[in-house]
């Protein structure tokens, strides 16, 4: 089992600039399946593509006015969002002192990484197929490390890996805008994504400590079957957006043996209603049924989430929201039907 039945975790960032007051909220409300969350509020260095950034290896970044670009050689806004990132490492160690269990960590996937980071002379990094592996490369041999250096500080942690692909649809779609916005990248084949992805998900499964990797992408049209010809063991996904033309690509995802993270939570729109959890489930528990999957498998093969990050949230209602996936998570096994 990836994760314990009932299980609610987060999707990566949270509102504030403290780690260690981020890091305790996250064991607080979600003990089942933590996660080590990213603070964006600290600046460039500490969002998706800038921590993403740090965990390359032998391939630097820095920072320009349209977006992180690739460069020759390590700069400031590079060893920022290191410093940043081994601070949360620091604190990670005296949060989750004697922990055990599963510890879920986020990392920018290879393809949304080639779609957003820059070539040094100004194009998409998605345009030029030796860049996107490059980049592919550089980002397994720096997760294995990354991965290492997670289960030497937290020995009791079973290491779920998120590869944090929103832009993964567009790519396939040939809907990645070029610089200048006024055209679109051809788009990617897709065995060419899918053995991208498998050889990160065999390299990432071979370090130590670790459990499971899949990927969460909150955009629609999310490719469930590439996604499963890739082996990976759960998809994170918004709820909200899956129709009744998705139902065989998620039958076909969950027979295969993955797990699904469900974003029941919304987090565009304002402030989202909590009052009701049972009403909260209902896409999910309404999707099973149309699958015709047995309810008490529910609770065990999918965990609930917020659909998308908490970083443009408060604390107090990122607190609320997190604790109403827990409830969530929780109706999932006791009362599926």
């Amino acid at each position: 089992m990836l994760w314990p039945a009932g299980a609610a975790t987060g999707v990566g960032s949270l509102p504030g600039t403290e780690p260690a007051d981020a890091q305790k909220l996250v064991f607080d409300e979600l003990p089942d399946l933590p996660h080590l969350p990213e603070l964006p509020a600290r600046g460039p260095g500490a969002s998706m593509i800038g921590r993403a950034g740090a965990v390359l290896l032998d391939l630097p970044v820095d920072l320009q006015p349209a977006g992180w670009r690739l460069v020759p050689r390590p700069g400031m806004d590079l060893r920022r969002a290191r410093g940043m990132l081994e601070h949360d490492l620091d604190t990670l160690v005296e949060v989750a002192d004697g922990y055990q269990g599963p510890l879920k960590v986020a990392v920018a996937g290879p393809w949304t990484l080639a779609a957003q980071l820059e070539l040094p002379r100004g194009h998409k990094a998605l345009s030029d197929p030796g860049a996107t592996r490059d980049i592919a490369e550089a980002l397994t041999a720096g997760l294995v490390e990354h991965l290492g250096e997670l289960a030497r500080r937290v020995p009791g942690a079973r290491l779920l890996v998120q590869l944090d692909e929103p832009t993964l649809p567009a790519v396939l779609a040939g809907q990645v805008r070029t610089p200048s916005g006024f055209s679109v990248l051809p788009p990617v084949e897709e065995g060419l994504v899918v053995a991208r992805l498998t050889d990160l998900a065999e390299a990432a499964r071979a370090a130590s400590g670790v459990l499971g990797i899949g990927v969460h992408c909150c955009a629609p049209s999310v490719p469930l079957a590439a996604l499963r010809s890739a082996g990976l063991d759960f998809v994170g996904l918004d709820a909200a957006l899956l129709g009744r033309g998705d139902d065989d690509a998620v039958g076909e995802f969950v027979e295969s043996g993955g797990r699904l993270i469900a974003g029941l939570v919304p987090t565009d729109g304002g402030s989202p209603n909590l009052s009701d959890v049972r009403r909260t489930v209902e896409p999910v528990t309404a999707l099973w049924g149309r699958l015709g999957f047995r309810p008490e498998q529910l609770g065990e093969v999918v965990a609930v989430a917020p659909a998308c990050g908490l970083a443009s949230f408060g604390a107090t209602e990122a607190r609320a929201i997190l604790r109403h996936c827990r409830r969530a998570g929780r109706v999932l096994v006791d009362t599926p039907a």
